[in-house]
């Protein structure tokens, strides 16, 4: 991506040169579409054939595929309103709400910067993909570098929406406040704890080189706002909803097809299980409006592992490395992985203790 400056001072020309981590200017970062595509092609096509050979086969003798669907419909049916509902309040926040409604948060002192910037992302309602090219933007109206990251990292885990969706995942169960309470607290100490790790870096160290300006637009001057709005909405649920097919079948597998003699051997270890949900959230790369019906679908693991997977996809895994990798310098990747999991581990490591 390059930017080139014309001779009005005013104009500046964007030129973009595709890479694997190329960041679309103002869609909600999709630096690993080819990935999600691949993932999301291979998950229909096996579907389409499990359920070929459900409709044509003995049904006596593919009990476990019945058992499969029926997991794999519930799951999906649930979360899938709340990415609708997400995607909907990411267009409104990519299209309506300018960056400058940030720029309070860069005017008090050093101490209040963090926890107000991860405040804001209670009335922010976008997922962890959108969050990204906010805090890109924010970076470059001048917020400090600190402020900037924790609202990108609270903004997925705070936000109503997400809120909503572990509210009505949870509803009756006797772990409720556990995880519900658990998910808000825990997300905000990491949002600001790797807040206060990249503070101390200029804005210049974190942002690579040649981003491209946040004033710059990718739609043309005639397209209006409602028409960008509808196509953002678009955009978003479809990408949203492939990976949410994606984990939704992988969840349903491990409920029916991995014997449960083994999950419920892994789930029964303190560590051991919460470092496994943590690189499962990792792997899978939900969104955040939808994980909490992938976790609660858990039920072997323990309130402890489950938080641990609620916290954990909404600040790290595969997509968002991309992202993150395509977006910041070097090394903030690495500071973001290693901090977020220590204080994750941590956090869901004392919750185990006290609530069991």
């Amino acid at each position: 991506m390059t930017l080139r400056r014309t001779s009005n001072a005013d104009e500046v020309s964007v030129t973009r040169r595709g890479t694997a981590l190329d960041l679309p200017g103002d869609d909600a970062g999709r630096g690993n579409e080819p990935a999600g595509r691949t993932a999301f092609g291979v998950t229909v096509v096996l579907l389409l054939a499990l359920a070929t050979a459900l409709r044509f086969g003995q049904p006596e003798r593919f009990a476990w595929l019945q058992n499969f669907f029926v997991v794999f419909g519930a799951i999906l049916l649930e979360a899938m309103p709340f990415v609708l509902i997400g995607a909907v309040a990411s267009a409104v926040i990519e299209v309506f709400v300018p960056a400058s409604a940030f720029e309070r948060i860069g005017r008090l002192p050093t101490v209040l910067q963090l926890p107000c910037a991860a405040a804001a992302g209670m009335a922010f309602p976008i997922c962890e993909c959108g969050s990204v090219p906010v805090a890109r933007r924010l970076l470059r109206r001048g917020l400090a570098p600190g402020a900037a990251v924790t609202f990108m990292l609270a903004a997925p885990i705070l936000n109503p929406v997400v809120i909503a969706s572990t509210v009505v995942a949870y509803h009756g169960r006797p772990d409720f406040w556990v995880v519900v309470l658990g998910r808000f607290t825990l997300g905000f100490i990491v949002a600001v704890a790797v807040g206060w790790v990249i503070g101390a870096r200029r804005p210049d160290e974190v942002l690579r080189k040649g981003t491209i300006d946040p004033d710059d637009d990718d739609h043309s001057p005639d397209e209006s706002r409602w028409s960008r709005f509808a196509g953002h909405i678009a955009g978003d649920f479809i990408f949203m909803g492939r990976f949410l097919v994606v984990g939704v079948a992988v969840a349903a597998a491990i409920q029916t097809v991995i014997p449960q003699t083994l999950v419920a051997k892994v789930a029964g270890l303190p560590v051991l299980s919460i470092v496994v949900m943590m690189a499962l959230a990792f792997v899978l790369s939900l969104c955040s409006e939808s994980d909490a019906f992938v976790a609660a679908s858990f039920t072997q693991f323990g309130p402890a592992a489950q938080l641990a997977f609620l916290v954990t996809g909404p600040m790290i895994d595969i997509k968002l490395s991309a992202l993150y990798a395509g977006t910041y310098s070097k090394g903030f990747l690495r500071a973001v992985l290693v901090t977020a999991s220590v204080i994750i581990l941590a956090g869901t490591l004392w919750a185990a203790v006290i609530w069991g």
